[in-house]
């Protein structure tokens, strides 16, 4: 063990105050199932391909916490930089605070809950294979080009205690060829590319939803209910070649 660390009641509770990313998974990778991490300060990559572990992150962790996740489960009690859950295939990232930009990158498995907004490209070529269907639930409000190139997976965003009238930046779901998105809003105001289908949500499309809104309400104690009583838009792709009305003249 690094001097950072030390065992206390069958959790490993480990100091970053003074420790690198390297440091860090060392210790995190040589420690039981429960850990718990304090002082963090930006040290990147912290978990990045761990699997069968809980653990809880006091401080902001710098890009690519939980890359290529492949089943731990991180909790994370302030903000988070960019790249959280980069290619991540399985676990869980639950932000109690804000995430920075390109959250869920190549994400194609597990879930990523986040109490407060994104930056931008949230979901970008986020992708799904079989029984692998990624999961992003956004309590706030996204930045521009939120689920750039999506291929699959689903998208939430709630735009809870927002202080902005949009939900989302510009250029949402641009190059978007499969998954879905669910926004609360009307999104009145959010011009959408030509290759996507943004209609109201139906009671079947609520069905589907409450079970990622149940979640995250019990995650960060909101009222499901209350959140479910709001318009949502469902987004969809209708083409399966977005890039050519893209980039080619007709």
């Amino acid at each position: 063990m690094r001097k950072n660390s030390e065992v206390w009641y069958n959790i490993m509770l480990i100091d970053a105050k003074n420790l690198g990313n390297k440091e860090i998974n060392e210790n995190l990778r040589a420690a039981g199932k429960e850990c718990e991490i304090t002082g963090c300060l930006g040290q990147r990559f912290i978990a990045a391909g761990m699997a069968d572990k809980n653990i809880t992150i006091e401080g902001v962790p710098g890009n690519a916490l939980g890359a290529y996740l492949n089943g731990a489960v991180i909790t994370v009690k302030a903000n988070a930089q960019d790249a959280v859950g980069d290619t991540m295939n399985d676990g869980e990232i639950i932000v109690h605070g804000n995430i920075g930009d390109a959250a869920g990158y190549a994400m194609r498995g597990g879930k990523i809950f986040v109490k407060n907004n994104a930056g931008y490209r949230a979901g970008i070529h986020m992708k799904a294979y079989k029984e692998k269907v990624p999961v992003m639930v956004i309590g706030g409000c996204a930045g521009s080009f939120l689920g750039e190139y999506q291929a699959g997976g689903v998208i939430v965003v709630l735009g809870l205690d927002r202080k902005t009238d949009r939900i989302v930046g510009n250029f949402p779901c641009t190059g978007m060829h499969g998954g879905k998105m669910f926004l609360r809003s009307k999104c009145e105001d959010v011009r959408f590319p030509g290759q996507v289908t943004a209609r109201p949500a139906t009671e079947e499309d609520k069905a589907e939803l409450r079970r990622y809104v149940e979640e995250y309400c019990a995650l960060f104690d909101r009222d499901p209910e209350y959140v479910l009583s709001g318009d949502f838009t469902v987004v969809t792709p209708d083409s399966g070649n977005p890039y050519k009305r893209m980039y080619v003249a007709n």
